[in-house]
């Protein structure tokens, strides 16, 4: 059994507050060590379920922040940026599931500790085929478009009710619950990445309950960006169209295509917004 784990860094156990997820910020080595940990948590259920192969994928903001010393020795890790699957990078046909960690809720949702869509403040919403999307429902059309389910995700409150208002059936774990976009009342870290390790075993010791989420293709990326530059910028990309003021979008029949030029957007929309932070 190979399985994948793409690790975010807003939904850890412990983190509030963006500096903590920002190299130089106050509390980032820390908050690097939270990552790592929560990452370990789920590594180690996936080899009690009996996995033969773990593959972690540093996903956040510069995909530098896993500590490669730290990280559990029995799996594998993919870290570095100008990846061509970004998030998901590293995840393919041959995995049996996989799982989120420290993921968080897209833009705008209520009490989403911070809440995003791929960027910081940039990107208003994203739409795949129509549907609101945030970065789960983004990474999980990934894996199923390779026909891989999502056992488990784990993240603040408000990322696991939209789990599973996407995914349905599937593990997840709250390590924390939103007051507001910066604050939150959280577990212990040592006892929420209890809960990740017994809740990565139990949804990999029962695979036959899920199912990848697909989406049909055709695939259609929209975007609605802050600003009219934005749009106006990444409209110049051979294959994107404007839609409106702040709009844009891109469609393909090979969804790697929708993760790698949201990437590309997205570098092109932040250098144009000033701030390019990239959350991840």
């Amino acid at each position: 059994m190979r399985v994948f784990v793409s690790v975010d860094m807003e939904g850890v156990s412990g983190l509030t507050d963006p500096d903590e997820m920002r190299a130089g910020g106050r509390g980032y080595e820390r908050g690097c060590e939270l990552m790592t940990a929560d990452a370990n948590a789920a590594v180690a259920g996936a080899f009690d379920a009996g996995a033969d192969e773990v593959i972690v994928t540093d996903a956040h903001g510069s995909t530098k922040n896993i500590r490669a010393d730290l990280i559990d020795e029995r799996c594998t890790l993919i870290r570095g940026p100008h990846r061509p699957l970004r998030m998901g990078q590293g995840l393919d046909t041959g995995h049996a599931a996989a799982m989120f960690v420290g993921y968080h809720a897209r833009a705008g949702v209520p009490h989403g500790v911070l809440n995003h869509t791929w960027m910081g403040y940039e990107i208003q919403n994203l739409y795949l085929n129509g549907e609101i999307c945030g970065e789960i429902r983004l990474i999980a059309a990934l894996a199923g478009s390779m026909g891989v389910p999502v056992a488990l995700v784990a993240g603040d409150e408000a990322a696991c009710a939209e789990a599973r208002e996407v995914l349905g059936d599937v593990e997840t774990v709250a390590v924390k619950k939103g007051i507001d976009r910066y604050s939150a009342q959280l577990l212990p870290p040592v006892r929420a990445q209890a809960l990740i390790r017994e809740a990565a075993d139990r949804a990999l010791g029962d695979l036959s309950r899920r199912r990848p989420y697909t989406v049909p293709s055709p695939y259609t990326l929209g975007i609605d960006w802050a600003s009219t530059a934005m749009a106006e910028s990444c409209a110049m990309i051979p294959g994107i169209k404007r839609l409106g003021p702040r709009s844009v979008e891109f469609t393909t029949d090979d969804y790697a295509d929708i993760v790698g030029v949201l990437g590309i957007m997205a570098s092109i929309g932040g250098s144009v917004g000033c701030t390019g932070q990239h959350y991840g």
